[in-house]
């Protein structure tokens, strides 16, 4: 389908309660939602993942600027011909950061046209389905002001294996001896049997970083996430094999060239591309394909709005197994369960999580409708 038209929603609402982590605080949940107009007056919409700290201007600017103008009278079905036209364009200026963030909206954005057009789910336009539910971890735990530590986050995280979790990731970084006195007291509340993540947001060195592993060796940690900075590619294959515990980073990784190059230097034991910031879902898909050459999972993350969550359960729906067995290791979907004023409302609350599990939406595209009076409600100017 030829398209007429891309406009960029940018979106953003101040938080009732800013909470902080170990960068710092958050007090506005922000998305740039990007939506391609067909000829038949069909939308397709994607989103740009926006982190706590980052303005939604940076990537909507970056799709006004350089990327609307190459994608409009184009064929929608030519997918990769414009992804490739658009990361050429910008190769001189901007290979990874916010000129992928920019490109990952677009792509899903012609992903969910496609969908619609063909009346398939993404999924099936990318390989097929290799799992109708996706097991959740919830995502969390992030401070607010006024509330005792770990006491608050112990609760939360009953509330979680309440609500039929079992994993759920720590938001910690708040120094070495709080980060392990918090993460016993949580293991002791939620026993054995649940997986707890520790994501750390890039906040340690190398020295303090094997600390903590290895005095949390008994706790049984599933992975330690970002324990240190993305540039530091020589502390991650320094701390990978300390423990069983599973090394896992990658959300700021973009596009094939950069996780191939970390997956050759055995960094990693979990990759964790976004699909809104990555590159989309052209390029998250070679990612993968990368990554299973080295027998290496993907397990993406996912922080944005109801239009990134759906993105990703269209694109791990579609990852074979790593590797495929009769009993093979499941991948997880992150589900955010922080604050967040739009997330549900933008799609009508159209994902459906049950017992711990997700389920893959079966509808055409990303399998959700984006609701434009939320669009117009939360729409900001600069």
């Amino acid at each position: 389908m030829i398209i007429k038209n891309l406009i960029t929603h940018v979106i953003s609402a101040p938080l009732e309660q800013p909470f902080y982590f170990s960068q710092g605080y958050v007090y506005r949940r922000s998305s740039v939602i990007v939506e391609v107009i067909g000829e038949d007056g069909t939308s397709g919409f994607g989103e740009c993942m926006c982190h706590g700290q980052q303005s939604p201007f940076l990537a909507s600017s970056f799709v006004e600027n350089c990327y609307k103008e190459e994608v409009i009278g184009k064929d929608s079905l030519d997918v990769e011909v414009i992804w490739e036209t658009l990361y050429n364009k910008a190769r001189p200026f901007g290979q990874q950061g916010i000129a992928m963030n920019a490109l990952s909206g677009i792509d899903i954005a012609l992903w969910d046209l496609n969908g619609k057009q063909l009346k398939q789910p993404i999924c099936r336009l990318i390989g097929g389905r290799f799992r109708e539910k996706l097991a959740a971890y919830a995502t969390g735990f992030y401070r607010l002001d006024g509330k005792k530590y770990p006491e608050t986050s112990v609760e939360d995280a009953l509330k979680f294996k309440e609500e039929g979790f079992t994993a759920m990731k720590l938001k910690v970084g708040f120094t070495p001896e709080k980060d392990i006195e918090y993460i016993r007291s949580i293991r002791k509340a939620v026993g054995p049997d649940v997986r707890l993540m520790v994501d750390f947001n890039a906040c340690y060195s190398q020295a303090v970083a094997r600390r903590i592993i290895l005095e949390l060796v008994p706790e049984n940690i599933y992975f330690y996430e970002e324990i240190l900075t993305p540039e530091d590619m020589e502390g991650y294959k320094a701390l990978r094999n300390l423990t069983a515990s599973y090394m896992a980073a990658g959300e700021e990784i973009f596009g094939k060239i950069e996780i191939n190059n970390w997956l050759k230097n055995g960094a990693l034991d979990i990759y964790q591309p976004d699909v809104s910031s990555a590159g989309g879902i052209t390029e998250c898909k070679k990612m993968a394909a990368i990554a299973q050459a080295y027998n290496t999972a993907i397990m993406p993350h996912a922080w944005g709005s109801g239009v990134s969550l759906a993105a990703s359960l269209q694109f791990i729906s579609s990852l074979p197994y790593t590797p495929m067995s009769f009993c093979p290791s499941e991948l997880f979907l992150e589900f955010d369960r922080s604050s967040h004023p739009f997330r549900k409302e933008l799609i009508n609350d159209g994902i459906r999580y049950e017992n711990g599990y997700i389920y893959v939406p079966d509808a055409p595209g990303l399998g959700i409708e984006v609701d434009r009076d939320i669009l117009e409600k939360y729409k900001v100017v600069k």
